[in-house]
């Protein structure tokens, strides 16, 4: 039986009867599979279709034991016997992360819920351990877990992004980091939630419920609220955060009957599960993002910069020389600025097919992708091999045989509707490219053909084109 099968059978297994419709719904950044499925009735629920077994289990056991103690989480109807599929308590659509894009951290509705969710988590990682210990799917918080996370950092973002740093000194100074966070006092160690942020709190009848919690262990509960108040697409003002944040430590100390440690200490605390959090989230947005192209995990890049460049310029922050030099050379790094919209920019590329496609880094995705190895070679003879599409040689070889001209006004009435359509609706991003062997004669011409022709014909347009092989770069129409 395929999922949609399966997860009729429990719905019927739990309602009586077999649904009447089924919507396949929006997925983040795991590989879970979410249904919602419509009774006759009007009752709905949540199918879930998940590969990993231990999550699943976790989670499951994970909402028995903590809907038991009182915390707003969904109840579980049914599980299948091999496991990998559940069906849960429909929450509805409205998550905390979209109340708070719409209406912003100055709505009293979304300072009102925000504090709610800090008493919330407070509570729940302050629960006896003895009654969720059995659930946890993961072993608790250490060295070795710390080590993943820096590590995923490591290859997922700092290098792909070009940084050069001396690796014995980088893993010393991620050596003494996780020292630093393990040796915060016990005090402040219970359930963490590992994964704490707007996108997975639903609001039902103005009340926070907690969500993919199954990757939950015994772990520094600060990274929690760090995770949700720093939360790159939150935006959440400084002013903000440490109001929150001090609604979270009041909550959070009061349950476990103790004075919370020095403001000083805390300070240093805090910087320091900043920064790590922080690194967390770039190496998953380097993967999510730059490899597998999920337009979401690319737009938060920008964010979660600024907050590292934020944590890295606070005095309390004590880390190694080499991490500190390599985040403070990310923080310059000018693919990610944030561009504050000046109407339609439009890069075009030229580049090599040998090299991969040019990178998006707008998060828009999409845009045009022209192939312009059907045209005959001039860097098959010796006298073009040295030259560009740019030198009046190479120009003159292709526009001789007559190929050129046609595809390039191919691509021009291609594209142009797009960019009319985009210019009116107010978009901020378009990107083509031209791709070619060695990106170095066919493409360069096509590129900048294109490109200045679409300079000229869309005054109201920034044209950037990137000859991505040759490191040249050409702005026309420059709105900066």
């Amino acid at each position: 039986m395929n999922e949609i099968e399966i997860l009729s059978g429990l719905y019927a297994a739990w309602s009586g009867e077999r649904p009447v419709n089924i919507e396949k719904l929006a997925g983040a950044g795991s590989t879970r599979r979410y249904y919602r499925l419509h009774g006759a009735d009007g009752t709905t629920a949540v199918g879930v279709a998940g590969d990993d077994r231990r999550e699943n289990r976790a989670f499951v056991a994970l909402s028995a034991a903590l809907g038991r103690c009182g915390v707003a989480v969904p109840q579980v109807y049914a599980v299948s016997e091999d496991g990998n599929y559940y069906l849960q308590q429909d929450l509805g659509n409205e998550s905390m992360f979209d109340i708070i894009k719409k209406e912003g951290e100055g709505s009293e509705r979304v300072r009102g819920l925000v504090a709610q969710a800090m008493k919330s988590l407070a509570r729940l990682q302050t629960l006896p351990e003895d009654e969720y210990h059995d659930a946890l799917g993961f072993k608790p918080l250490s060295v070795r877990q710390i080590a993943w996370d820096l590590n995923y950092f490591k290859y997922e973002y700092l290098k792909p992004a070009g940084v050069e740093f001396d690796e014995d000194a980088l893993e010393d100074d991620f050596e003494a980091f996780a020292d630093s966070l393990l040796s915060v006092d016990e005090d402040m160690w219970g359930f963490m939630y590992r994964d704490c942020q707007s996108r997975n709190v639903m609001i039902v009848d103005e009340t926070p419920y907690w969500i993919d919690f199954q990757g939950a262990r015994r772990g520094l509960c600060l990274y929690d609220a760090v995770s949700f108040l720093w939360q790159a697409k939150a935006g959440f003002s400084d002013g903000f955060r440490q109001e929150m944040l001090d609604i979270y430590l009041k909550e959070y100390f009061a349950n476990i009957g103790k004075g919370s440690p020095d403001t000083d200490l805390l300070k240093e605390i805090t910087a320091h599960v900043v920064l790590f959090r922080t690194l967390q989230v770039l190496g998953a947005y380097g993967f999510r993002g730059l490899v597998e192209k999920k337009a979401h995990f690319i737009e938060s890049i920008p964010g979660a910069l600024n907050n590292l460049k934020q944590v890295l310029s606070l005095p309390v922050l004590k880390i190694g020389a080499e991490l500190r030099r390599v985040c403070e050379l990310l923080c310059e790094d000018t693919r990610f600025k944030k561009r504050e919209s000046l109407g339609l920019r439009i890069q075009v590329f030229s580049f090599s097919y040998k090299k991969g496609y040019p990178a998006d880094y707008s998060g828009n995705g999409g845009g045009f992708m022209f192939d312009c190895r059907g045209m005959h070679n001039p860097g098959r003879y010796d006298e073009y091999k040295p030259l560009t599409g740019l030198d009046a040689p190479v120009r003159e070889f292709l526009e001789d045989r007559g190929e050129v001209q046609k595809f390039t006004a191919s691509a021009m009435e291609l594209v142009s509707p797009s960019v009319e359509t985009y210019l009116r609706r107010g978009f901020d991003s378009l990107q083509i490219g031209f791709g070619c062997t060695g990106g170095r004669h066919r493409s360069v011409y096509c590129a900048d053909t294109v490109g200045r022709a679409l300079a000229e014909k869309y005054p109201d347009a920034e044209v950037v084109i990137t000859h991505r092989e040759q490191g040249i770069k050409k702005v026309y129409n420059s709105k900066s």
